[in-house]
C-alpha cells in the first residue's frame, strides 16, 4: 500500500502552521473543485486527495497521529500489519470520533484512520460517521469609509439563500470576516458545512485620509485667522467639528484631536485621533484700502523687529 504523503499533497512543509496549511488548502480546493472542472477526473481525485490531506493535518490531534505513523512507516511495511512488536497502533477516541469507509477517501486512510479498520485503525469503533468539511467560500462586500465608521448591512446570496451581513464600527480594508457553517455543504451530505468568508474593500474618501485608525484631512483658513488665531470648521465623518486655531499658526502645522478618528475595531468606546493640517490661503486680490492697511502693518512689523 502506497503511504499517502498529506503534506506535499498540500504542498506545505511539515512544520507549517495551521493557518499555513488551511491556506494552501482553500487555494487548491478552489482550482480542483468539481463545481469548476465538470467532468474532469484528474482535477476531481486531486480534489479528493486534497480534501483527504486537510482533515488529517487540519487538526492538531489528527495531524500528530499521523506523525507518528510516518515515522514508523518503514517498520509498519516490513511487519506487515498494523502493530510490530507488542505495540500496536490502536489508540481510543483518536481520530475525533472515528472514520468510516463511507468518505470516500484513500485504502491509506480507511486503513490507519478508519473506526471500522479493526487493530490497524486510528479512530476508535464508536461507530461514528464522519464526512469531510464543505467547501470554504468567498466574497466581498465594497463599504465606504462612512459605512466601515458606523457599521454597515449587506444582504448577499450564498446557496440560494440571502444572509445579512453586518460589519462592526471600524472594520479595515482588506479585512476578512469569518461567518462559519454558511459554506458549502459537507461532502456526501453529511458532516459540518465549510465557512464563508467575506473581503472588505473599502473605498477611498474625498478628504479623509485613513492610516489604521487615525484620519488624516487639510484645513484651509484665511490669512488673517492664521496670524491672529480664530476657529474653523471641519467636516468629519462624525459631522461637523469646531477647531481651535491658534494665533500665529504657520501653513503646515498639523493639529491634533483626541478620539475623533476611525472606531477601534472590537473595542467599544474606543477610537483613534484626527490629524487637521492647516493650510492658509492667501488673497488674489485686494483693494486699495487693504494694500495700504497691508503697507502699514508691514513697516510696523519691521519697525518691531529692529
Amino acid at each position: 500500500m502506497e503511504y499517502k504523503d498529506y503534506y506535499k499533497i498540500l504542498g506545505v512543509d511539515k512544520k507549517a502552521s495551521q493557518a499555513d496549511i488551511k491556506k494552501a488548502y482553500r487555494n487548491f480546493a478552489k482550482k480542483y473543485h468539481p463545481d469548476k472542472n465538470k467532468d474532469d477526473k484528474t482535477a476531481e481525485e486531486k480534489f479528493k486527495n486534497i480534501s483527504e490531506a486537510y482533515e488529517v493535518l487540519g487538526n492538531d490531534e489528527k495531524r500528530a497521529q499521523y506523525d507518528q505513523l510516518g515515522s514508523n512507516w518503514r517498520q509498519y511495511q516490513q511487519t506487515g500489519g498494523p502493530g510490530y512488536g507488542s505495540r500496536q497502533y490502536r489508540q481510543e477516541g483518536g481520530f475525533g470520533g472515528g472514520f468510516n469507509g463511507g468518505g470516500g477517501f484513500s485504502d491509506f486512510f480507511e486503513q490507519f484512520f478508519s473506526g471500522s479498520g479493526g487493530a490497524g485503525g486510528f479512530g476508535n469503533t464508536g461507530g461514528e460517521s464522519y464526512a469531510p468539511k464543505g467547501q470554504d467560500y468567498e466574497t466581498h462586500i465594497n463599504l465606504t469609509l462612512q459605512e466601515a465608521y458606523l457599521g454597515a448591512t449587506r444582504l448577499i446570496e450564498v446557496n440560494g439563500q440571502q444572509l445579512r451581513i453586518t460589519t462592526k464600527p471600524g472594520v479595515s480594508d482588506g479585512q476578512v470576516l469569518r461567518i462559519k457553517g454558511k459554506g458549502g455543504p459537507a461532502m456526501g451530505g453529511r458532516g459540518v458545512a465549510g465557512d464563508l468568508f467575506v473581503n472588505i474593500t473599502i473605498a477611498p474618501h474625498p478628504v479623509l485620509e485613513r492610516k489604521g485608525n487615525d484620519l488624516y484631512i487639510t484645513s484651509k483658513i484665511d490669512m488673517y485667522t492664521a496670524i491672529l488665531g480664530g476657529e474653523a470648521h471641519v467636516n468629519t465623518l462624525d459631522g461637523q467639528l469646531k477647531l481651535k486655531i491658534p494665533g500665529g499658526t504657520q501653513p503646515g502645522k498639523t493639529l491634533r484631536l483626541r478620539g475623533k478618528g476611525m472606531p477601534v475595531y472590537g473595542s467599544a468606546g474606543q477610537f483613534g485621533d484626527l490629524y487637521v493640517q492647516i493650510e492658509v490661503s492667501l488673497p488674489t486680490i485686494v483693494s486699495q484700502q487693504e494694500a495700504d492697511l497691508l503697507l502699514k502693518l508691514r513697516d510696523l512689523q519691521k519697525h518691531t523687529a529692529s
